[in-house]
C-alpha cells in the first residue's frame, strides 16, 4: 500500500496540514517540527506528489537561475550553493546562461515564467527598468544589482575595492589603472566609484581603461594600454580580467609583481593557483546563492517583496602585489593570505 501524507502525520505526531507546510512552506514550520516530519517521511519512504501539489498550490516547485556567463569561475560556486538550498526546500532549479546578452536574459525570464515559481538573476545585464517590468510578471530576486522594488542580494564589492586601493597605496603605488568591466555592470560601477573616492582622498589620479569584456581576453586586450599608461598597479574588474592581463603582460616583458602589481575581484578558486597567486577581493558567492533562494522563496510563498541583503567582502593578499619598482621605503601591510576570506 502506498504511503500517504496521513501516514507521515501519524508517525511524526502532527496534523496533516503541518506535513504539507513542511514540504511547501518550510519557513512557516518550526525547524524541529519540520526535521521530525522529514525524518518520518524518510523512514516511511514517502515522496510528495509534485503534480498534485502544483494543482493544489498553483506552484510548480521549480525555480529559475539565470547567470551572465556560466564559464566564468565566479558563478559555479553560487549555482551549486543555490541549488543545494533549493533542494533542501524541496525545489528544483533550472539554470540558464545569457552569454552576457540582455536580450537573451529577457527572453529566458519570459520563457521560464510558466515553468517556474520565480527566478534569480545573477549579475543581470538588463536595465533596472526592464528588470522591474519583468518582476511584475514573475517573482524575481537579483544578485549584485539594485532595481527599485525588486528584492536582492548585494555583495559589498565597493568595500572590497576600497580595501584593494588602500592596499596598493600602502605599498607606495601612485600610478594606478582601473580595468573596468561592461558598461552596464553594477559591479564595475561600484568598483569604480569606490576606487575614485579613495584616490581623491589621497590626491591620486586613477587611469580608467575600458569598458572591457569580463573575460581573460578582455584583460589580454587591455594589457598594451596598461603598459603604455605607465601604471605600476592595476585594479581589475574581476579575476578573469586579471588573469588575462598577467599573461599578456608577461609576453610584453613585464613581470608581476616586479613591474606591475595586479589585484582582481572575485577570489575564484583559480586565484590561489595562478603564478603569481592573485591578490583579490573575496566575494561571498556561496552565501549569496543561498540567500537569493531564501529571498525568492519568501517572495513566492508570501507574495510580497523580501527586501535586500548585503554581504561583506574581504581583501585576500597573495603574491601579485608588491611595492612599485625602485620603491623600497613602503613596508607592505601584513599578508592576510587565504584566511582573510573568512
Amino acid at each position: 500500500m502506498a504511503v500517504t501524507i496521513r501516514d507521515v502525520a501519524r508517525v511524526s505526531g502532527v496534523h496533516v496540514s503541518t506535513v504539507s507546510r513542511a514540504f511547501t512552506a518550510a519557513h512557516l514550520v518550526n525547524p524541529e517540527t519540520r526535521a521530525r516530519v522529514l525524518a518520518a517521511a524518510e523512514e516511511l519512504g514517502y515522496r510528495p506528489n509534485r503534480a498534485a501539489r502544483a494543482l493544489s498550490t498553483r506552484r510548480t516547485g521549480n525555480l529559475g537561475l539565470i547567470v551572465a556567463d556560466i564559464a566564468n569561475p565566479f558563478f559555479p560556486p553560487l549555482l551549486k550553493a543555490a541549488q543545494a538550498q533549493a533542494r533542501a526546500r524541496d525545489y528544483h532549479v533550472f539554470i540558464a546562461d545569457t552569454d552576457e546578452q540582455s536580450r537573451v536574459e529577457e527572453e529566458l525570464v519570459r520563457s521560464m515564467a510558466k515553468q517556474v515559481d520565480g527566478a534569480v538573476l545573477v549579475a543581470p545585464r538588463l536595465t533596472n527598468t526592464a528588470i522591474t517590468a519583468l518582476a511584475e510578471e514573475l517573482p524575481l530576486v537579483v544578485v549584485n544589482r539594485r532595481p527599485p522594488g525588486v528584492p536582492g542580494v548585494l555583495m559589498d564589492v565597493g568595500s572590497g575595492a576600497r580595501k584593494a586601493m588602500e592596499h596598493l597605496l600602502a605599498l607606495g603605488h601612485r600610478e594606478i589603472a582601473l580595468l573596468s568591466g561592461p558598461g552596464r555592470a553594477w559591479t564595475s560601477g561600484e568598483i569604480e566609484r569606490a576606487a575614485n573616492r579613495v584616490a581623491d582622498d589621497h590626491g591620486v589620479l586613477i587611469q580608467r581603461i575600458g569598458p572591457n569584456p569580463p573575460t581573460e581576453e578582455g584583460g589580454r586586450a587591455a594589457a598594451e594600454e596598461v603598459a603604455a599608461s605607465g601604471a605600476t598597479a592595476v585594479l581589475a574588474h574581476n579575476d578573469l580580467v586579471a588573469f588575462g592581463l598577467i599573461r599578456r603582460s608577461a609576453e610584453l616583458g613585464l613581470s608581476v609583481p616586479g613591474d606591475l602589481s595586479v589585484v582582481g575581484v572575485d577570489d575564484s578558486h583559480l586565484a590561489r593557483y595562478t603564478a603569481p597567486a592573485l591578490t583579490t577581493v573575496h566575494m561571498p558567492v556561496a552565501e549569496a546563492g543561498r540567500g537569493a533562494v531564501d529571498l525568492l522563496l519568501q517572495s513566492v510563498t508570501s507574495g510580497g517583496s523580501a527586501g535586500t541583503v548585503s554581504l561583506e567582502t574581504a581583501l585576500v593578499v597573495r603574491d601579485s602585489t608588491a611595492p612599485p619598482p625602485g620603491n623600497t621605503s613602503a613596508a607592505p601591510p601584513p599578508v592576510t593570505g587565504d584566511d582573510a576570506a573568512g
